[in-house]
């Protein structure tokens, strides 16, 4: 027999075999899946940021079916994706309350003086790591964009040096708040009438002064002002807390330096 012939056939005969183990396989290896896991995958925003505490989405629809966990937890999904696992499921949707990203930081290039020029890699984490960052202000925003590519969103993007959320595109999934190493971003409730501290600045007021004009510089007239006590002030550092809050905006016309904000009027 020609050799090339039986080389044919042997390869053939081999790929058939191959074949018939592989099929054997996945008959006897085959484990079922719960129909539910794929249609709450489906309906889920996709984004795979890990807001809901889960590797992805597809983990996350898998952890809701088999263990029980929440259904509320896609961020990005908000509302329409949980109407939707709520019907999957058969339950309750209950609410979702949307959030959003805050940058409490409300210095800008032309206020904040850099302390020297960074050269290295375009990186907040690669700033921070040098002396704690270039600016005047070591608890404000580093101004590298870490945040900017962390998000899949196209809602984060650099300004006059500064980290500007736009709200309209925001889903609160916390990719930014994660990656921030000065830790200026955070996650809170879309309330919108309820201000905001837009600082992190924990130094004195005089000091505040120096590095920021537009920093919290800790003089309590917010806190005196607030008629529900939601406003305290701990390490020169103003805070509102937004159970308590109210939204009258008191604060905000009292604070002198103009560090308090209503994100949604912005």
């Amino acid at each position: 027999m020609d050799p090339i012939i039986l080389a044919i056939i042997v390869v053939t005969v081999i790929g058939l075999i191959g074949a018939v183990i592989l099929v054997a396989a996945s008959i006897f290896m085959y484990v079922p899946v719960d129909e539910r896991v794929e249609k709450i995958t489906a309906v889920l925003a996709g984004a795979n940021c890990g807001a809901c505490g889960c590797a992805g989405c597809a983990d996350y629809a898998k952890s809701i079916v088999e263990d029980g966990n929440a259904i509320n937890k896609c961020t990005p999904g908000g509302a329409k994706s949980l109407a939707a696992i709520a019907e999957i499921m058969g339950v309750e949707a209950g609410s979702a309350t949307p959030m959003k990203a805050v940058v409490a930081c409300s210095g800008t290039c032309e206020k904040t003086s850099k302390r020297y020029e960074f050269e290295g890699i375009h990186s907040c984490q690669a700033v921070k790591g040098l002396y704690g960052g270039d600016g005047m202000c070591k608890y404000g925003c580093l101004g590298y964009g870490d945040c900017t590519r962390a998000c899949a969103f196209d809602a984060i993007h650099i300004v006059d040096g500064i980290a500007k959320v736009d709200r309209e595109k925001c889903v609160g999934c916390g990719a930014c708040a994660a990656v921030c190493p000065n830790a200026v971003i955070s996650i809170i409730p879309e309330h919108k009438r309820k201000p905001v501290v837009l600082c992190q600045n924990k130094d004195k007021g005089a000091d505040t002064r120096k590095a920021c004009t537009a920093g919290c510089i800790g003089c309590m007239k917010c806190a005196k002002a607030c008629p529900k006590e939601a406003i305290t002030v701990e390490n020169n550092l103003a805070r509102i807390d937004q159970d308590k809050c109210i939204g009258c905006q008191l604060c905000v016309k009292e604070c002198p330096v103009g560090v308090i904000h209503v994100p949604a009027a912005e």
